[in-house]
């Protein structure tokens, strides 16, 4: 745009926007949009402001999000894909069922630990209940959720429908217990935190009937 090319005058007080990569420059929209959207709400949060704090023209913001919708989904869509990766990783890191329940409930927590402002951004947004974003939470949801059950039944035996049951209820003791810890604010260690949980979902997942 006029602003990012080499050579154009601006209005007297009116910074220069860098010219970035295509890439660079929607990271730091993306940044600037988790702040206003953050501390704002969806509804409330304005392009005009998402613009000023990423200190670019809103024809620069247009230009890479035309909307205020496509800007938080696609925020939404890159917060649940780092989510999503995390905690497959974890489950993924051992054979040991024991340690994958271990692992994947302290990513869980690291998750909002380094970023609580995403977390918030996905399960506390006033567009929560939009059917896209929340078609969106689902996917996340049911994706966590069946690769806990496929580590439950292949451990256990249970039928798969029993599996996914166990599945959703151990994604969702993370996704709560995980809120309430943000919270404390400080007060409960996250180390503390995340073994207090795995041990409670381990206790109740070991327990059940493996093949003899």
């Amino acid at each position: 745009m006029a602003q990012e090319q080499a050579g154009t005058r601006l209005p007297a007080g009116k910074p220069r926007s860098v010219r970035l990569p295509k890439g660079e420059r929607r990271a730091q929209l993306l940044a600037a949009a988790q702040e206003v959207f953050v501390a704002n709400g969806y509804h409330g949060a304005a392009m005009d402001e998402i613009a000023e704090v990423a200190k670019v023209s809103k024809p620069v913001l247009y230009q890479h999000f035309p909307s205020k919708r496509e800007l938080y989904l696609a925020l939404l869509d890159s917060h649940l894909a780092e989510l999503t990766e995390l905690l497959l990783d974890a489950l993924g890191s051992t054979t040991d069922n024991k340690l994958r329940v271990q692992a994947t409930m302290k990513a869980y927590f690291e998750f909002i630990a380094k970023d609580d402002q995403a977390h918030r951004l996905v399960f506390e947004s006033d567009l929560i209940n939009d059917q896209d974003v929340a078609a969106r939470l689902e996917t996340f949801n049911a994706t966590y959720a069946d690769a806990i059950a496929r580590v439950i039944a292949e451990d256990t035996k249970l039928p798969h429908i029993e599996a996914t049951l166990l599945g959703r209820a151990l994604a969702g003791m993370a996704q709560v217990s995980a809120r309430y810890w943000l919270e404390t604010a400080g007060n409960l260690d996250l180390e503390v935190a995340s073994e207090l949980i795995y041990r409670l979902a381990w206790r109740g997942i070991s327990r059940f009937p493996k093949e003899s």
